[in-house]
């Protein structure tokens, strides 16, 4: 255990967000995602895992990480199949994380072209989140000089 962390971040997933760079995408997922496939295709080459839900990953993730502010697409879920204006309680959910955060409305990215966006991240989180759709990208920003 480190002091200021939430315990949820693990030392892999610590790994792979201090080495992630600005512009870099991180992929948190659901229980029913391919996760470990996809994940083989990213740049860490491994899925990481946190067994909880979706919203606690993303908040115990965005203690630590900058969401990208330079660009639209930085926040984004996966819409709902047939229904990209669904919002589900888990996108809600994420969203109130990321908004809390100071990051962006989350747009909403069609099933196939989430899987292709996954595989080009740098890495996948899965979760324990059961719920469907609880699939969401998350671009890194920059730390400014002050760390703040």
């Amino acid at each position: 255990m480190l002091k200021g962390l939430d315990p949820l971040l693990n030392a892999d997933v610590l790994y792979a967000l201090r080495a992630m760079g600005h512009g870099d995408d991180l992929i948190i997922a659901d229980t029913n995602f391919p996760s470990d496939s996809v994940a083989r295709d990213t740049v860490l080459g491994h899925v990481l895992r946190i067994d909880r839900p979706a919203a606690e990953v993303v908040r115990a993730v965005l203690s630590v990480y900058p969401i990208d502010t330079f660009v639209d697409d930085a926040a984004a879920r996966m819409e709902v199949v047939d229904e990209p204006d669904t919002i589900l309680p888990v996108m809600d959910e994420v969203q109130g994380e990321v908004t809390a955060a100071g990051g962006p409305a989350m747009m909403s990215i069609e099933r196939f072209a989430f899987y292709d966006r996954s595989r080009q991240a740098y890495a996948v989180i899965q979760t324990g989140e059961r719920r469907f759709y609880g699939c969401f990208a998350l671009r890194k920003g920059v730390v400014p000089p002050d760390g703040s």
